[in-house]
């Protein structure tokens, strides 16, 4: 099933599943796809589902509808196609084909662990403090203190190729980038998740969260921060 996700500013503010054969987008209350800006005409832009296709019209609206940029009037909908309505963003996703991209998303951006750098990224990650708080596998009947339930969380690709895509973060280490261009590692503690530095080409080229770079010590994430790395934004999400 294709879904919307819709988002201003990279920031995700609703999704859609797309079960239904029309989906009417605008800023009337009439709409599947509600967008409530005076930059939206009231009935902008309608999707229609044939099968396993999805087309995409322009209702003459005032500002024009975009995909990746580009303005049209009638498009075929593909995976990872970015709608633009006024200043609002629509990402197309189509989950007929999420395996085949999300096995390439994770070939690209996810160093698998055993790697020289996963293991950089391990020892890096131990090095920074880690919270007193006992972990999740405290045994509550030998110590009398209640285990502590991590977090869950994921990561959404919001930029490139790859926009759309998950990434769940359920391992105590996930080590993301591109060797030789940025590194970085995401450390699942009982206090939260974690960035951490580990390597780039450029001395003090550090990944960016919420357009900040995060140094060298380790940077605690809060839901809905952005981060950039290796030239890629993803979101992070709490679940």
């Amino acid at each position: 099933m294709a879904r919307l996700i819709l988002s201003l500013d990279n920031q995700v503010l609703a999704e859609y599943n797309m079960n239904k054969e029309r989906y009417t987008i605008g800023r009337l209350p009439d709409n599947d796809v509600r967008i409530d800006n005076p930059a939206v005409s009231g009935h902008h832009s309608l999707i229609i589902n044939i099968l396993n296709d999805s087309f995409l019209e322009d209702l003459n609206s005032t500002n024009g509808t975009y995909v990746n940029g580009k303005l049209i009037k009638k498009h075929a909908m593909q995976n990872g196609d970015v709608i633009t309505v006024g200043h609002h963003q629509l990402r197309f996703v189509d989950i007929q084909s999420s395996d085949t991209v999300q096995d390439e998303f994770e070939k690209t951006m996810v160093i698998t662990p055993g790697s020289a750098m996963a293991t950089q990224a391990a020892v890096r990650a131990t090095a920074q403090p880690v919270s007193s708080a006992p972990p999740a596998s405290t045994d509550a009947s030998a110590s009398g203190v209640r285990p502590v339930a991590l977090q869950k969380a994921k990561l959404q690709v919001l930029s490139g190729a790859f926009a759309g895509r998950e990434l769940e973060l359920n391992k105590a280490l996930t080590t993301l980038g591109r060797p030789g261009v940025q590194v970085a590692a995401i450390s699942r503690r009982a206090d939260g998740f974690f960035i951490i530095h580990v390597d780039s080409g450029t001395a003090g080229d550090y990944p960016l969260v919420n357009g900040q770079a995060i140094g060298q010590q380790a940077c605690k994430l809060a839901n809905n921060d952005v981060i950039q790395l290796a030239g890629v934004k993803m979101g992070f999400f709490e679940n």
